[in-house]
């Protein structure tokens, strides 16, 4: 009675924002049902909204919403960049590749850039401190302009370096351009990169969160890491910017990872998916020199690739489309390398039916990464791996954030895709699709070294063994996966 008093209107306030909230529901849900996802999840969604009050809400609002019909690049404006990158594809027919190699050109031919580049050096780094040596001599050397794009650049030793290396290169009249993720980077100062912009570098975040945006952005991480340098060097991969691969962190060993240096036509490739991604954030069009490389080896054995830019605007989730599509042809092995190991239904599926049909399919992934949920969310997958005869290796020494699949004979990717939802369905990825044999044997050739002096290898006996605390972790964190 004194409630009423005091608030007079206080029981149609309170009916009015109840059926503000009921709308608001219905409205989210009927979005989630037209958005025509995958039934299991759709179903899964519609169940938070309706049993979880303001929370479901909440949930759905920062990691629920498509991006599906967000543009990042006009038509108009895609077609001069490729007419400037001289962005042009080869007839697979033509080249000395197995049959299904050729499928997956085509696949990626149809669902993202048109492309294949012959004619390509590539030089392999699995530790930081090597990668960071080579790309600060060439940044050093660079005359024309540095295209540096990285998910995390923290203001560390080795992200001090590189950020004073490419302030002088700015005022030595290099044209000097940096996409840092806003949410990777989230812990660095402001100052660090406000000095960049001061000193002629021009340093911007990528899908900027500010509290407006908030639920917009929060989700959608640019998780690609790409630098070109005179239109003639990239490098493309799986390290940030930070010490942790260097010297390590906290008492830990420097982290083990890979990264890509390539000199010749992939380069295009690379300065494509930077141009479309500064192109989405600044508005402008990006009009650089780029090098020409000889065709002539578009015939030959050598290191043809295809750079694969994947992100949630994509009508088609392109990474997972190619790894679903190489691993359904593969004949004779699969080797995954990831920090997390979280597949879709439908890539655990393909990884089973692989390895029961007589696929030699190994899976490697860190016992210590750096996020304990993320952790016993991958081990939730091993029995099923060890079931199903996958030969699953446990990487013991230090953190393990490489991410390569390599496919029989002469198809390798690397680059910044997780084996995992959020790289699959939510990040903007980059990756380097390497076809040739050579560089496919110098691929597993890394792999079976690190399986023999770092790993443990997984038996289904021994897995049934572990305690039940773990597996009861491993399944509450399994439920987390599709939102990590």
């Amino acid at each position: 009675m004194l409630l009423a008093e005091l608030f007079p209107y206080a029981s149609a306030v309170f009916y009015a924002v109840m059926v503000l909230y009921a709308l608001t529901t219905i409205g989210c849900i009927v979005v989630v049902v037209s958005e025509n996802r995958n039934p299991v999840r759709s179903l899964a969604w519609v169940t938070v909204l309706i049993l979880l009050p303001v929370v479901g809400i909440l949930i759905y609002l920062f990691f629920g919403r498509s991006l599906k019909s967000v543009i990042m690049i006009s038509r108009n404006n895609r077609l001069k960049l490729r007419s400037e990158t001289s962005l042009d594809t080869v007839d697979p027919s033509l080249l000395h590749l197995s049959e299904s190699s050729k499928q997956i050109i085509n696949l990626v031919n149809a669902i993202v850039e048109p492309h294949f580049l012959p004619g390509n050096t590539i030089d392999v780094y699995t530790e930081g401190a090597e990668k960071f040596n080579q790309l600060k001599a060439d940044l050093l050397a660079a005359k024309e302009y540095i295209n540096f794009q990285y998910y995390i650049f923290s203001a560390d030793n080795i992200g001090k370096e590189l950020a004073d290396i490419l302030i002088s290169k700015a005022h030595e009249g290099v044209k000097v351009r940096v996409i840092y993720d806003h949410v990777g980077s989230w812990s660095i100062a402001s100052a660090f990169f406000k000095r960049m912009r001061k000193e002629g570098v021009e340093a911007y975040p990528f899908l900027r969160v500010t509290f407006p945006q908030l639920a917009n952005r929060l989700n959608w991480r640019n998780h690609r890491k790409v630098v070109i340098i005179d239109g003639k060097v990239g490098y493309i991969g799986g390290m940030n910017i930070a010490d942790r691969y260097v010297t390590g962190e906290k008492g830990y060993h420097a982290w083990r990872d890979t990264h890509l240096r390539i000199v010749g036509n992939a380069v295009k490739g690379l300065q494509m998916s930077f141009a479309i991604d500064w192109n989405f954030m600044k508005r402008m069009l990006l009009e650089q020199p780029l090098a020409e490389y000889p065709h002539s080896s578009a015939t030959a054995d050598n290191a043809g690739i295809q750079i694969v830019s994947s992100g949630p605007t994509q009508p088609l989730n392109a990474m997972s489309m190619v790894m679903l599509r190489a691993i359904s042809l593969a004949k004779k092995c699969i080797y995954i390398q990831t920090p997390y190991f979280l597949p879709e239904e439908g890539m655990m599926s393909a990884l089973q039916a692989a390895a029961l049909s007589g696929v030699d399919v190994r899976i490697m992934i860190p016992l210590y990464p750096d996020s304990k949920i993320l952790k016993y969310s991958s081990l939730s997958y091993v029995k099923e791996c060890l079931l199903s005869g996958i030969k699953v290796y446990l990487y013991t020494e230090r953190m393990l954030h490489a991410k390569c699949v390599i496919i029989d004979d002469e198809l390798v990717s690397t680059g910044s895709t997780n084996f995992d939802f959020r790289s699959f369905e939510h990040n903007f990825e980059c990756n380097a699709i390497v076809y040739g044999k050579p560089f496919c044997e110098k691929m597993k050739a890394i792999f079976h070294a690190d399986a023999h002096s770092s790993c443990t290898l997984m038996t289904i006996e021994q897995w049934v063994k572990r305690p039940l605390r773990q597996r009861a972790l491993e399944s509450m964190s399994r439920l987390l996966g599709p939102i990590l």
